[in-house]
């Protein structure tokens, strides 16, 4: 019997207890889950890339059926390259799943073999963004409860960093 793979991808610029949440499910559903951070030179995130994948391992750790890896290009030839059978998106609001819709659409038309799930992102989160948490951070917002504490505290130690030059 074949392994069933599924691909979750994203920048993860933080990761956060949305994207975790999905990962947890994902896992119950497949046989392995691939965390695809991609690369995206036309974004300037707040982790680097090497930052992103030590604290997404760190996070994901206890799952042994996630593996954190990254990618460039388009993400259909990455799925095939990784032998996966689906693409995992969250949805939080009617305004995902219009993009997410129209990226589907294109995916499988590059790759008809490759199944993408949309996940509804749980009531917790279905509010909560990447972008939306480093906002409320920089503006000195409680970010406890939305992201693993791990990130949290890495993200302070960046706040203090950047004070301190």
């Amino acid at each position: 019997m074949r392994m069933r793979r599924a691909i979750y991808p994203g920048s993860f610029d933080p990761i956060t207890n949305g994207h975790l949440d999905i990962i947890e499910r994902s896992s119950k559903l497949f046989d392995e889950v691939i965390i695809g951070v991609l690369v995206n030179s036309q974004k300037t995130p707040l982790f680097n890339f090497d930052e992103r994948i030590e604290i997404i391992r760190a996070v994901v750790a206890d799952w042994p059926q996630v593996r954190v890896d990254t990618f460039n290009g388009l993400l259909v030839n990455y799925a095939q390259s990784q032998q996966a059978d689906c693409i995992v998106r969250g949805i939080r609001a009617v305004s995902d799943y219009e993009y997410e819709l129209q990226m589907a659409l294109m995916n499988r038309r590059l790759a008809p073999n490759i199944e993408t799930v949309f996940m509804m992102a749980a009531e917790d989160y279905s509010y909560l963004s990447s972008r939306l948490v480093k906002e409320v951070f920089m503006l000195n917002g409680s970010i406890t409860g939305l992201v693993p504490s791990l990130v949290e505290e890495k993200m302070k130690e960046k706040l203090q960093a950047k004070k301190n030059t």
